[in-house]
C-alpha cells in the first residue's frame, strides 16, 4: 500500500489540534506531535493523520478549558518571576 504524498485538503470542519485538551508536544524530534486521545505520536498534527486514513474529522476532539489556559499564564508569570 502506497502512501501518498500529495498536500491534505484541510475542509473548514477539521479539528484544529492546537486547541484540543488531548494535543501535546512530544519529545521526539522527528514525532513532535502528540495526541494523547488516541495514543499516537507523528510528524504532522493528529487530526491531519486522522483525516488522511479515515477520510473523517477528527473524533476525539475537546476544546481546551479556561482553566487549562489560566494555569499556563499562571505557570509562566511564575517561572518569569523566578528568573528575576
Amino acid at each position: 500500500m502506497a502512501i501518498s504524498t500529495a498536500p491534505v485538503q484541510v475542509p473548514p470542519a477539521t479539528a484544529n489540534c492546537w486547541q484540543c485538551r488531548h494535543f501535546a508536544s512530544s519529545w521526539d524530534p522527528k514525532l513532535p506531535y502528540l495526541c494523547r486521545f488516541m495514543g499516537f505520536k507523528s510528524r504532522n498534527l493528529p487530526s491531519m493523520d486522522v483525516l488522511r486514513m479515515d477520510g473523517t474529522a477528527c473524533m476525539g476532539f475537546s476544546a481546551k478549558t479556561a482553566a487549562s489556559s489560566t494555569r499556563t499564564a499562571t505557570a509562566a508569570h511564575m517561572s518569569e518571576m523566578r528568573r528575576t
